[in-house]
């Protein structure tokens, strides 16, 4: 067996390149990504047990025909994801992100390989108490040019498996928590740990503090994937993948079990959307799958790490 991971040294695809040789001990893993984060660490201490190989280079220039040759699946990480800092630059993201999946897919469609696309909650806009992936079109109002462009890579896929027999699958996945090698610190989870560790005041938006968000637990991220490709899940279908929702002020709670004196310092976002809302992934555990995440294991797991790194006299 053989599989693909773009996007490889990021906060998904540093957790997941060490977990799949536990579960596919006969897989060759190969490594993509074009170090512009420069997360070098990510490729240090790679299980002994895994065959790997790493390719560093962009995949909108680099020869995926090639690359993807012989492989059984295609796991797409690679994107610029910072939907916060995206706002002052939708072009360069699109271009970024949209021709990175649109190269993804026709080298997939060329070479057989079976692909598994990363898509975003975020695509949500909705004002309704629960929303599913056959919400109607009005209520999928994304609130940012990264999730716009994820949107149009959702469409660019299910009409790439409709029309040419492309074998995928989309996971829009909830905002992700969770330590890993390397993970960033620029979604609301992460951050809150970072800054709760670091005797920085919790810096949050106005507008999300009682809103319910989606959340994944990186644990179950990694077992979606690998579920989908046991099970050969690749119907060309939309799933919603996501452990919890939650607000805010949950998140904070949690914490407050770790750093029992946390400041909060209440901000304006350029990210001024929606209601309260709640994401159904009803679709995906009718699928047999089951989500064992945790948001108090997975916040404490990220604030023992930084409290780790931390020189303490």
């Amino acid at each position: 067996m053989k599989i693909v991971v773009t996007g490889a040294l990021g906060h998904i695809g540093s957790a997941l390149i060490r977990q799949l040789p536990f579960a596919f001990p006969d897989a060759g893993i190969v490594m993509i990504d074009n170090m512009m984060t420069q997360r070098y660490a990510s490729l240090f201490n790679l299980p002994a047990i895994g065959r790997y190989q790493f390719v560093e280079g962009d995949v909108r220039k680099i020869d995926l025909s090639s690359v993807f040759d012989g492989a059984d699946a295609v796991v797409h990480l690679a994107a610029i994801t910072d939907a916060a800092g995206t706002f002052d630059r939708p072009a360069e993201l699109e271009a970024n992100n949209f021709d990175a999946t649109a190269k993804v897919a026709a080298a997939c469609r060329k070479t057989g390989a079976r692909l598994i696309h990363l898509s975003s909650t975020s695509v949500y806009g909705t004002q309704n108490t629960i929303v599913a992936e056959d919400c109607a079109p009005e209520e999928l109002k994304p609130q940012s040019p990264y999730a716009e462009t994820k949107l149009k890579e959702e469409g660019l896929i299910q009409t790439l498996t409709k029309r040419d027999g492309l074998r995928a699958i989309v996971f829009r996945f909830g905002t992700i928590f969770g330590a890993s090698v390397g993970m960033r610190y620029h979604t609301a989870v992460n951050k809150f740990c970072w800054q709760a560790v670091m005797r920085q005041p919790l810096s949050i938006w106005k507008s999300a503090y009682d809103q319910k968000r989606p959340y994944l637990d990186l644990a179950d991220a990694f077992s979606a994937i690998a579920f989908a490709i046991k099970e050969d899940l690749f119907d060309g279908r939309i799933y919603n993948v996501l452990t919890l929702n939650a607000t805010v002020h949950d998140i904070v709670n949690c914490i407050r079990n770790f750093v029992p004196d946390l400041q909060l310092s209440f901000v304006n976002s350029p990210i001024m959307n929606q209601l309260s809302y709640e994401v159904s992934c009803r679709r995906f555990l009718d699928r047999g799958f089951t989500f064992n995440g945790n948001l108090r294991r997975g916040i404490g797991e990220t604030v023992a790490l930084l409290r780790a790194a931390q020189h303490r006299p």
